[in-house]
């Protein structure tokens, strides 16, 4: 029997196809993608006959998720196969930026610039193993590899059910996936589905710089931004005294959190990477003779088990912290300089500056400046969060100086399911398989370390952390929101099986071909058929972040 795209060769010539429609993320053709998918999934018999099966979904910016489901009559149990399609830019790869989404054509250039490349990016593109080019590794050949377990499946009529999801924006705000949840919930109810397992092939992520080793992972780090709008006493450089910059409240602040191990969580042998700030500016819009007294700074926070509330109020204990020593040694250099200190540093959540806002102007005001921040549709969730603490510290100077603290989107709450005994099966199978098989050394990983969309399902949080990150990311509910009460409802476990490759996010981002068109296809293939005889666990064990 012919096939679309299961032999090694129509794998490579599909993985070729896709990372060729250009998908970066927030641009056109991030939009057009979807319809290509559609399209190129439309071809295959099955949906010929269950067109209602495939389907494109609205995100949002004209942006759409794929689904395509396989079912087979009277069956339930169904897998989910994650995958996102947007990809990072590709400025870094500069003369050779027209090739970067043509696989093949850069793999042959880039030997005119091999001597630019690191030793281990040099060897691999001498070895003739590995196909260069974005999103060959982050992650098209994940999708590649699920449009081959679909055609597989609907072709032999495999006894259990099959749902490719493919989403929009992973790289960037996830808006695909938490629009997603949504609709496998939907979903689950219109086609009588059962999930049983949520599925991602994210690619091996090193866990080290050199690191060989392949991976599977049994859950997937929480990513957490807490950020400070900083708001001082204006004045102009002449008089210096008169005022305090917020450039300088700041510094205490982002001395504190960079790489602050108080952040930092064990679990099952793993270690959480430690803070960084992620992006730190004043909010000057040009030079001018007058002192900087507004900054904004963001911190990275990565999570295994800490709620929002647990992060927020270690970030409250730090940030006070650094305020009480940034006064310290202000109040020493007015009494050196024999001044009067502008006024304490005030520390406080967004959620108390908003009520103070409210108390002080009504409801009314507060929403307006809520509505007029939100048509500006240059800004990004980011921008807007901080412009909606700014705006309103504006209009309520009589709490400067002051720290106002937030959280600032994208949130990727952190999921685990090492413990479900379904997993522990899976993650036995597939070592076992790709030992014997390939004769490669396959280790479970507890974390995925490279954040993805697996973050929105099996949502766990018995003490209600979620509604802090509500009351105190600005703009929630407007242009950003998290799905929580939904994301608790699909509950199946997670595991995360993809192709090995290297450097994602860089001029040398790579995938070994054997392993992604040879190896990962058996091993997949073998996992889900596996899934058909095992007896599904009633009760699982709780889980999550």
């Amino acid at each position: 029997m012919s096939t679309l795209w299961n032999t090694a060769e129509k794998r490579k010539q599909l993985l070729c196809k896709l990372v060729n429609w250009k998908s970066g993320t927030l641009t056109k053709g991030e939009v057009e993608f979807a319809q290509h998918l559609a399209e190129e999934l439309g071809k295959l018999p099955y949906f010929h006959e269950h067109p209602e099966q495939l389907m494109l979904k609205d995100v949002d910016r004209g942006r759409s998720n794929v689904l395509a489901l396989y079912k087979h009559p009277g069956v339930t149990e169904t897998v989910v196969l994650i995958s996102h399609y947007d990809t990072v830019p590709t400025e870094e790869y500069g003369d050779l930026e027209p090739l970067a989404c043509k696989p093949v054509e850069l793999t042959e250039a880039m030997h005119s610039v091999k001597d630019e490349l690191d030793d281990a990016a040099r060897e691999d593109l001498e070895s003739g193993d590995y196909l260069f080019g974005r999103g060959t590794m982050d992650m098209k050949a994940g999708l590649a590899l699920h449009m081959g377990l679909i055609e597989k499946a609907s072709t032999e009529q495999w006894p259990i059910n099959l749902l490719l999801m493919s989403v929009a924006d992973e790289e960037v705000n996830s808006a695909g996936m938490r629009y997603g949840v949504n609709e496998l919930l939907e979903l689950e109810k219109e086609f009588d589905l059962t999930y049983t397992l949520f599925l991602n092939s994210e690619p091996v992520f090193a866990m080290a710089p050199q690191d060989q080793a392949h991976y599977i992972y049994t859950g997937s780090i929480g990513k957490i931004m807490p950020a400070a709008l900083f708001y001082g006493k204006e004045t102009h450089v002449g008089e210096p005294l008169s005022g305090i910059t917020s450039s300088y409240m700041s510094t205490y602040l982002t001395h504190r959190m960079e790489w602050n191990d108080t952040f930092r969580e064990t679990s099952y042998g793993e270690t959480t990477p430690l803070p960084v700030t992620a992006m730190q500016r004043d909010l000057k819009n040009s030079y001018s003779a007058q002192t900087p007294y507004r900054t904004s700074a963001m911190y990275n926070v990565f999570t295994f088990k800490q709620s929002e509330e647990e992060v927020f109020a270690r970030f409250e204990k730090v940030a006070r912290d650094a305020a009480a020593h940034c006064m310290e040694d202000y109040r020493a250099m007015c009494a050196r300089e024999g001044i009067s200190p502008v006024g304490d540093i005030r520390v406080m959540r967004y959620e108390e500056l908003r009520q103070y806002a409210i108390d002080k102007f009504g409801y009314d005001y507060v929403d307006e400046l809520l509505a007029e921040t939100m048509l500006h549709a240059e800004w990004d969730v980011r921008e807007k969060s901080i412009h909606m603490a700014d705006i309103l510290l504006i209009n309520c100077q009589e709490l400067t100086p002051a720290i106002t603290l937030l959280f600032a989107p994208p949130y990727y709450p952190a999921v685990n399911s090492t413990d479900d005994p379904l997993i522990q099966q899976c993650v036995e199978s597939v070592i076992a398989s790709a030992s014997e098989l390939f004769d490669i050394n396959i280790q479970q990983v507890h974390y995925f370390n490279g954040i993805s969309d697996l973050s929105y399902v099996n949502y766990h949080d018995q003490e209600d952390g979620w509604i802090t990150y509500e009351r105190n990311t600005p703009i929630y509910g407007e242009t950003y929101s998290i799905p929580f009460q939904t994301m608790k409802q699909l509950k199946a476990p997670v595991f995360n099986v993809g192709p090995f490759g290297k450097d994602a996010h860089k001029r040398t981002e790579r995938l070994h071909m054997r392993n992604a068109f040879e190896e990962m296809p058996v091993l997949l293939e073998q996992l889900i058929r596996g899934l058909e005889k095992e007896e599904i666990p009633a009760e699982r064990t709780p889980h999550g972040q």
